[in-house]
Formats: C-alpha cells, structure tokens, sequence
C-alpha cells in the first residue's frame, strides 16, 4: 500500500508537472479569499480545509511522529517530508475531483469524494469500486476515526490529571452529540474556530522550544539527513535502525497523519463553495502541507532537539518528555493538545463515515448513523484497542485501493481541467 500510495503520488506530481509545489502560495492566497461563500456548495472554501484538517491533525502529529522516530530514527522525519511533497499532488487531484464530479442529495446538500467521481467519471463497470469505498469507509471511520481517538482523549486526560476515562467517554459522547446534531454546517463550524486555534497555538509552543533548543537544531537536522541514507545507530535507550525502517515507518506515520491517498478529505472538499474545482484542490493540497510539513516536522523537531528520542519511550509518552523536559507543564500541554486534536478528528471523521453510509443507504440512514456513532465513542475510551488499531489500519488500506486507481484512471480529467484553469486564469 505504502508503494501504491507513493507511486500514484509521484505519477500525479510528474502529471502535473511539480505545480503543487510550485503554487503553495496560490494555495493560500486562494485559502484566504476563500473564508466566504462563493459560488455552488454548502460551506466556504476555507471551512472545507479546516474540516479536513480537524479530521487529519490528529493523534498522528504527536503519537505518531513520535513512533516513527522511536523505530526508524530521526531519518524517518525525512521520508515523512518526501511523502507529504507527493501527497500534495493526490491531495490535490482527489478535491478536483470531489467537486468536478460531486451531486445534490435529497436534502439539498452538495455530497462527492471517490465513491461519486467513480460513479460520474468512470464506466459502469468501475462501479463496484464506488460502493467498496464506502463499505470499507464507512466501517473504517469506527476504528481511525472514532474509538481510537477517545481511547487516545482518555488515556492523555488520564495520566495527565487522573481524570476516570470512562468521565471522559460519556463527555466526549455528549459534546460531540452536540455538534452532530448540526450536521456539516455545524461540524465546519466548530472546525473553522477550534482547528487555527489549535493548531497555531501548538506551532508557537513547538517554536518557542525549538528557539531555546537552538543550538541543536544544526545537529539534528543532519541527524535527520544522514539517518535517512545511511540509518541510525543505536544510543541511549535508542535500540538502532536500518534505513529501511526509517523509510517505512516514515512513509507510514506520515500518510497515516496526512490522508493523502486515502479518499477521505475530498468528501469534506466535495462540499466548498467555490467557482472552480481547480481552486478548491490548490486549497485542498494544503491540508498535507500544513499537517505534515508544518505540524509533525515541529513534534519531530522538538523530539530530536531536545534528546528524548533516545530515551527509549515511545508514542505520545515520548512526545510528552520532549515539551516537558524543555518547559515545565509541556507534558500536560501535549495532553491537552492531543485531547483537542483526537476530538476534532471524532468530528471530521463523523461526516466522513456519514457520507459513505448515504451513498449506500441513501439519507435516511444519516441519522442512524449519527447515533451509532456517538454511542460507540465511550466504548472506545473504555475498551483495549490493540486489534482496532491493526483493524483499523487494514481498512484504510482498504480504502486508498479504490481511490488510487479512481484517481490514476481520472488523471487525464485532472490535467485537462489544471491546463486549462491555468491558460484562462491568473489565479489570483
């Protein structure tokens, strides 16, 4: 999967003639008109990404950063770049897409991702995969997006301030609840609030260390580097790594933390207003720079600079020696910014599985489902998740097989609708 998801990325890039890279900043001048409704679909440009983002900033940024580093070394956080530079390429490609291809349900509401642009933009014969997506999506959200995420709510709030995790179960259940009952308009709403805050407010902690971790900052970037070619040796409570685990467990945690590839984030894009689906995919592509460019390099800056990686923790427990051993109070910063993070994923994930089930039940299983999964979460929190962890990465897999080849065979769409944006338009 590892190899799909990077060879299709870098067949996107190579299509696209490396414009993702190249038109970041359009991307955000795009974001920034985007904070109002303009033109077809439900919510705005900018609340489109900031769904995706509380749905991809999650337990991966500090969690999974931290395993990748513990296992593959500090050269992990390099491959972890390499993956987000192609994912922005998919990213993109999946969110021109969603809209290109994207339908009005009964309610009104503007509904797309892969199970709508294979259903439009491929032959009848490709419509299996449609529904294959959404079973494996729709099942998939209760894993990734749901118990695993309170179960990491309860766990931080436990060991940080000794609070009952089955307190933080019924908690999570009733606010998430609250939201749901709103639907996207409501679900964007609190993403388009909480998400920057949460974000920046993780980004200038994650700066200030790595300001007071200055000197250190030469040597662990060459770390890094050299890691990634040449493997890590073992030291400290660091048992060693080949290059050949920083390169999978790089790749891994990074398109477990950015989604690309995956299919889900173009269901929330599906759903901007905007005037093109070109500029909807060059605001959509930022979701993966912004969650692993920016947000794990500083988790994964912060680990290396300040020397807990060789301490011999591992996953959020490593991420939270970092900040501690550096500020004081880092560690319950880290559980509180986990906390928020895994309940914004709760939410984005909630809308994910919401649109799949639709596409296979039709609306009126919408709000079935919205109970379902509000009575799972304290479920999550309580029970042991090893196997839901395994299960749950298997139907991610799951997931990206159909997408990837939506998008592999829809890519000739994709570069005709880019070439022809970009000869009629400045984008400005």
């Amino acid at each position: 999967m590892l190899i799909a998801i990077l060879g299709t990325g870098i067949f996107l890039m190579l299509g696209l003639k490396f414009m993702p890279i190249l038109k970041v900043s359009t991307g955000f001048k795009l974001l920034w008109q985007g904070r109002t409704i303009k033109g077809e679909g439900d919510i705005s440009a900018f609340s489109a990404l900031m769904t995706s983002l509380a749905a991809t900033i999650g337990t991966g940024n500090i969690a999974g950063v931290a395993t990748a580093i513990f296992i593959g070394g500090p050269g992990a956080l390099f491959w972890m770049w390499c993956t987000a530079l192609v994912g922005m390429a998919t990213k993109y490609a999946e969110a021109v897409c969603a809209v290109h291809y994207r339908e009005t349900d009964e309610c009104g509401m503007h509904v797309g991702g892969p199970m709508y642009y294979i259903k439009n933009g491929l032959s009848k014969k490709w419509a299996w995969l449609a529904t294959a997506f959404s079973i494996f999506g729709a099942i998939a959200g209760f894993g990734i997006g749901n118990t695993v995420q309170a179960n990491s709510v309860a766990d931080a709030l436990q060991s940080s301030f000794n609070i009952p995790v089955w307190v933080t179960g019924f908690s999570l259940m009733l606010i998430v609840g609250l939201v749901l009952i709103g639907g996207i308009k409501r679900i964007s709403s609190v993403a388009t609030k909480l998400v920057p805050f949460m974000a920046v407010s993780y980004i200038l902690v994650g700066l200030i260390i790595l300001v007071i971790n200055s000197a250190e900052i030469p040597a662990a970037l060459s770390l890094v580097f050299k890691g990634a070619f040449t493997g890590t040796a073992a030291t400290g409570g660091f048992a060693g790594a080949a290059v050949w685990a920083a390169i999978q467990f790089g790749v891994a945690r990074g398109i477990f933390s950015n989604e690309a590839g995956l299919g889900s984030a173009p269901i929330a894009h599906a759903a901007a207003s905007t005037t093109s689906p070109v500029k909807q995919g060059l605001i959509a592509m930022l979701g993966t720079f912004i969650d692993t460019l920016i947000v794990c390099s500083i988790t994964g800056l912060v680990i290396i600079t300040s020397g807990a990686w060789t301490s011999g923790e591992n996953g959020a427990s490593l991420s939270s020696l970092a900040f501690a051993s550096t500020i004081p109070g880092g560690n319950y910063f880290v559980a509180i910014a986990l906390s928020i993070f895994a309940f914004t994923t709760i939410l984005g994930w909630s809308y994910y599985g919401e649109r799949c089930v639709e596409y296979l039940l039709g609306v009126k299983s919408i709000i079935p489902f919205r109970v379902l999964w509000v009575i799972v979460i304290p479920l999550g929190a309580m029970a042991q998740l090893d196997f839901v962890w395994l299960l749950a990465d298997t139907l991610n897999a799951l997931m990206a097989l159909p997408n990837l080849i939506a998008l592999i065979l829809l890519a000739p769409v994709v570069f005709k609708l880019s070439q022809n944006y970009f000869r009629t338009n400045s984008a400005k």
